[in-house]
């Protein structure tokens, strides 16, 4: 059965282009021209996945994505053509689940569409256990985090990042497992993805996340999630 799909992109030809392709996997999908449009869009009938350029009239994809993660879990591919690294993360870090720049491959486009709603439908059917490393809990199945029993809220990649630290408490991952687990190996975004998450997880979870006791940083290796947090951490940064 296909998937919803609301392409949100300001080039009418391009946003054309995007559905045909999209309908040629069975999905049904709706186009919008402009931020305001996508957001009444999304919040009329909520769509399985968003496609989301980032410069478009009105209210531009960066805020459109910012809002709406604030309201559901939808996956987002953000679309741009700014192509610095910089631009890419703070895509991610305001919860998009997929970047591409422009120019791309509509068939690109397409798989990686098929990914995020895979990935989606994984998270909808498991039940996986609740994660627990000294008092932080990782609940995926409600997509919660608490530390000391107090919510912590957290974008997607966050989330995917102390999930797969959690389900292995003490086991040190290189930041190209990290990122193989949140992305995959996508051109355009590099390793320093996984530093700038785990940067946020460190001020969100840590009681001073200059000197953190649960997100440990190893030496030459990559980082951990610590079982028990230690007051006075040898191989933290």
């Amino acid at each position: 059965m296909g998937a919803y799909v609301l392409v949100a992109e300001d080039d009418v030809k391009q946003a054309e282009l995007i559905r045909r392709y999209l309908e040629r996997e069975g999905h049904a999908v709706a186009t919008v021209h402009d931020g305001r449009a996508a957001l009444d869009e999304a919040r009329t009938r909520t769509p399985d996945l968003l496609v989301l350029d980032v410069m478009m009239p009105k209210v531009d994809g960066l805020d459109v994505c910012r809002i709406l993660r604030a309201e559901s879990d939808v996956p987002v591919l953000m679309l741009t053509a700014r192509a610095t690294e910089d631009d890419l993360l703070l895509g991610l870090d305001l919860g998009a689940d997929d970047y591409m720049t422009k120019p791309y491959s509509p068939r690109e486009l397409v798989a990686r569409v098929r990914t995020l709603l895979r990935r989606a439908a994984r998270t909808g059917q498991d039940r996986t256990p609740v994660l627990r490393a000294g008092t932080l809990v990782v609940d995926p199945a409600r997509h919660e985090v608490t530390v000391d029993g107090a919510r912590v809220d957290c974008t997607p990649g966050e989330f995917q990042v102390l999930e797969l630290l959690a389900a292995h408490p003490g086991q040190v991952f290189t930041r190209e497992q990290i990122l193989s687990h949140l992305h995959g190996f996508d051109r355009y975004i590099t390793s320093r993805t996984v530093d700038v998450h785990v940067m946020n997880l460190r001020r969100k979870i840590e009681p001073a996340p200059r000197r953190p006791v649960r997100l440990l940083t190893v030496y030459g290796v990559g980082y951990k999630l610590a079982a028990e947090p230690t007051m006075d951490p040898c191989d933290a940064s």
